[in-house]
């Protein structure tokens, strides 16, 4: 069974930064991609960054250029580091972690979330 384990959430200041961690453990056998997704109250969750296995990003248009995602393979961990926050960045933030637990099959992970309140 494969767990995530997310931390760094909290309260900032407009403007200020914040850095999530999310570590995977358990049986894993080829991770795809990693993830952050987040979901502001009456929202739908939403894309906010991911990287894959050979360290290609994508980020959503409304964090592009403010947040940055990054990996530790070793460590099975990914990190979304976060500058230049705003209200509208305040939600819950998931982790997610596609990989393969066999040779055909793939499922995604996901963290249990991590509030983030940005402050006005």
């Amino acid at each position: 069974q494969v767990q995530l384990v997310e931390s760094g959430g909290g309260l900032v200041q407009p403007g200020g930064s914040l850095t999530l961690s999310c570590a995977a453990s358990g049986t894993i056998f080829r991770i795809i991609a990693m993830g952050w997704y987040r979901q502001a109250p009456g929202k739908e969750r939403e894309l906010v960054a991911t990287i894959n296995s050979g360290h290609a990003t994508n980020y959503a248009d409304s964090v592009k250029g403010r947040f940055t995602i990054s990996r530790d393979n070793a460590k099975n961990t990914v990190y979304l580091q976060m500058n230049s926050l705003k209200p509208e960045d305040t939600a819950v933030y998931f982790c997610n972690v596609r990989a393969y637990n066999d040779y055909t099959n793939w499922q995604d992970y996901w963290g249990q979330g991590t509030q983030v309140t940005v402050s006005s």
